[in-house]
């Protein structure tokens, strides 16, 4: 959730941000305060001497602060904040003065957390009535139990078992696709099938509309400027589909602790510790709610960041589609994914322009130095990896589609250790990540043998960041059968 990266209007690097006047806004909103420069304050005096020095920013708007700048701008605000106040700022936002970590140094600060003074609770602030109790809101040794409990549902075994599983989800699904679909909405149609195949063991059917509603008025909640249960607004919508899964998940719970399948939902009903640990009823319920939107939302946002810049960059998608077509009919195991190593460039390139997850947020449980700057107990922190991104002192030309940046002999993510960091970092480095690039690789896999696909010269996707990234019109392209395809299914 990206909100409480959006910055004030600074004349120096305005021309860098796409003007206010050619973005749609909602008409309540007066241009005016978008564009306005605000106030340079400190955040907090340091400690007499301390050495330190206080964090700059500025507050934005009465209350709501700079979260409508950054649903509308997302990186280039992101970018702005940065380049106005250093790699440590704070900023106004949902009624909070958030502290804005950027770029490689600030972030490892925070992500390792030796002396453990950043806590989860920043996440707690937005998703925490929508995703309670899920895996990445929790903290120090709780969050270290069942992390070690979980990691037995992600082993290479049981990850080759979910390939096996969603290779003909996909391969199916690609095929049903129409001429014309608006793709971000087709992929969320087909990562959800793959979840609730995968994850539950339970096919596609009339159910799957209801549950794919939940999880999209529960991720989108969040970031609600209204933050209480007014009818038809989006927290109660939220709240309305965090009950939906929950009864789904808890009447579907006895069956899966009786059983013995190879979906996610039944391991992590066995799933034991090193010491025995197991999760109670309500562990579960939890992490399968939490893990649904992260698996589903997340790989729905990578496939549409790479299928666009295939359409974008055809020449990588004949080069990507050879590698596919070599590997024959059969449903790719890890092994063949592995080979896809064009896909791979891509997605990692397409994983450094739009991460999924824009901002990172955390609290300060206690006085804390990031980079000899003063963050007093009880602040909400943000790390924000599109700063990392986009930084040009990691990479070339940062703004290009460039995929043989992640090739050797360049690697430019080496360049440092949270120059590329699509997956957060730390102890709370997601743990569903090979199982994402697996899928995502899957996907296109499918989607190159069995099409070519196109958008009109001169278009340009634009991301919604209300919550995760969403482009705004859905990506719009042209489909076109595969006339060199090798199969024949």
């Amino acid at each position: 959730m990206n909100v409480e990266l959006a910055v004030g209007g600074i004349v120096a690097i305005r021309d860098r941000v796409p003007p206010l006047t050619s973005i749609p806004l909602p008409k309540a909103v007066d241009r005016r305060w978008l564009g306005k420069r605000w106030p340079v304050r400190e955040l907090a005096a340091p400690p007499p001497g301390s050495g330190l020095k206080p964090v700059l920013g500025d507050a934005g708007l009465p209350v709501i602060g700079h979260a409508l700048d950054s649903m509308r701008f997302g990186v280039d605000f992101a970018l702005r904040q940065y380049e106005t106040y250093g790699p440590v700022s704070w900023m106004g936002s949902f009624g909070q003065r958030f502290v804005v970590l950027s770029g490689p140094e600030a972030t490892q600060a925070a992500l390792v957390n030796k002396d453990k003074a950043f806590s989860q609770e920043g996440w707690k602030f937005f998703i925490e009535r929508f995703f309670h109790r899920g895996l990445m809101l929790l903290d120090f040794e709780e969050h270290h139990v069942h992390r070690r409990i979980m990691q037995e549902a992600f082993t290479r075994d049981r990850l080759a078992g979910y390939a096996r599983q969603f290779g003909p989800v996909l391969r199916d699904g690609v095929a049903r696709w129409p001429e014309r679909p608006r793709l971000y909405w087709a992929l969320k149609q087909l990562t959800l099938d793959v979840a609730t195949r995968v994850f539950m063991a339970t096919p596609s059917g009339a159910g799957a509309a209801r549950i794919n509603r939940a999880f999209v008025d529960s991720v989108r909640a969040p970031t609600s400027l209204v933050r209480i249960p007014v009818p038809g607004g989006r927290w109660a919508a939220g709240l309305a589909g965090r009950r939906t899964l929950e009864r789904y998940f808890t009447e579907n719970l006895p069956a899966k602790r009786e059983s013995r399948g190879d979906d996610l939902f039944s391991v992590l009903c066995h799933a034991t510790g090193e010491d025995g640990e197991r999760f109670s009823d309500a562990d579960v319920v939890n992490h399968m709610i939490f893990l649904m939107m992260a698996a589903h939302d997340t790989t729905t946002i990578t496939s549409t960041a790479v299928a666009y810049h295939l359409a974008k960059h055809p020449e990588w998608q004949e080069r990507a589609r050879e590698e596919s077509l070599a590997l024959g009919d059969d449903l790719p195991d890890l092994a063949a994914l592995d080979r896809l190593e064009t896909l791979d460039l891509v997605i990692k390139e397409s994983l450094r322009l739009t991460a999924p997850v824009p901002s990172l947020p955390r609290k300060a449980v206690k006085d804390v130095a990031v980079l000899g700057h003063h963050i007093p107990a009880g602040t909400f922190v943000t790390i924000a990896p599109n700063t990392n991104h986009y930084s040009p002192e990691h990479w070339s030309d940062p703004r290009s589609f460039d995929p043989e940046r992640f090739a050797e002999p360049r690697r430019e993510d080496k360049s440092h250790r949270y120059a590329w960091m699509p997956f957060g970092g730390g102890a709370h480095k997601c743990i569903g990540l090979h199982f994402g690039m697996f899928e995502v690789k899957a996907l296109l896999h499918e989607m190159l043998r069995a099409r070519r696909w196109s958008v009109p010269d001169g278009y340009r996707m634009r991301w919604d960041y209300v919550s995760l990234p969403v482009p705004v019109d859905g990506l719009p392209v042209r489909l076109e059968p595969s006339r060199n395809r090798a199969n024949k299914a």
